[in-house]
């Protein structure tokens, strides 16, 4: 049984920084593909960033690009997002994905194309 949890969300001004965590269980995560997500109220879930977990290759949102990074730690099981120059239209639910069949060399985008999901964490950036 796969388990995605997520944590680190929190409240946090405008210009701020919070990192998000995504601890991974009940699986061999080597071949795996990680994402995160974020939806607003009232919008659709939306891709932020993805990892691949072996070799570590990444993929951003434009919107996110230059401001978030995200990495992982092979010896944790974890995925990180670290959020940096915050903006209020961050605020979201951020989930953390993961895809254990990714196509070669490719970083999914679209929902659909994960397996597993976490319960999200709540990403609140004030103004």
């Amino acid at each position: 049984q796969v388990q995605l949890v997520e944590s680190g969300g929190g409240l946090v001004q405008a210009g701020g920084s919070l990192r998000l965590s995504c601890a991974a269980s009940g699986r061999t995560f080597s071949s795996y593909a990680m994402g995160w997500f974020r939806q607003a109220p009232g919008k659709e879930r939306e891709f932020v960033s993805g990892i691949r977990w072996s070799g570590g290759r990444t993929y951003y949102a434009n919107s996110v690009k230059g401001r978030f990074t995200i990495s992982r730690d092979n010896a944790k099981n974890t995925v990180y997002l670290q959020m940096n120059s915050l903006k209020p239209e961050d605020t979201a639910v951020y989930y953390c994905a993961a895809d254990f069949a990714p196509l070669s060399g490719k970083i999914p985008t679209a929902p659909n194309e994960y397996d597993y999901w976490g319960q999200g964490t709540q990403v609140t950036v004030s103004s």
